[in-house]
């Protein structure tokens, strides 16, 4: 199913088909340090935890006091998984798919 989203432009197509030529998480940690700050990759990486933990059904005290998350935050991203493009959603299955395939 193709993207018809509000983000859609050429200049994202394109730094989605840069991340799309990563081959590995060493490729990706090389490329993301030069393309975000530190703080961008936290916060990515923060909010991917917090994804991930509201579909484990974790209480906001669970998830801030693990995470660091702001309420804010988790507000946010509980607002994605309710009603966004499914992105997390789609990540996360495909990442709870790898570790049982891992098993």
């Amino acid at each position: 199913m193709a993207y018809t989203g509000k983000l859609k432009d050429p200049l994202l197509d394109e730094l989605f088909e840069a991340v799309l030529t990563l081959r590995d998480v060493d490729e990706c940690y090389q490329f993301f340090e030069d393309i975000c700050t530190v703080a961008e990759l936290k916060a990515m990486a923060q909010r991917l935890a917090v994804a991930k933990m509201l579909q484990e059904n974790r209480t906001y005290t669970e998830i801030a006091a693990q995470t660091g998350a702001s309420t804010a935050t988790i507000s946010r991203v509980k607002r994605c998984l309710n009603y966004g493009a499914d992105g997390y959603k789609l990540v996360l299955a495909r990442l709870a798919g790898k570790a049982k395939a891992a098993q």
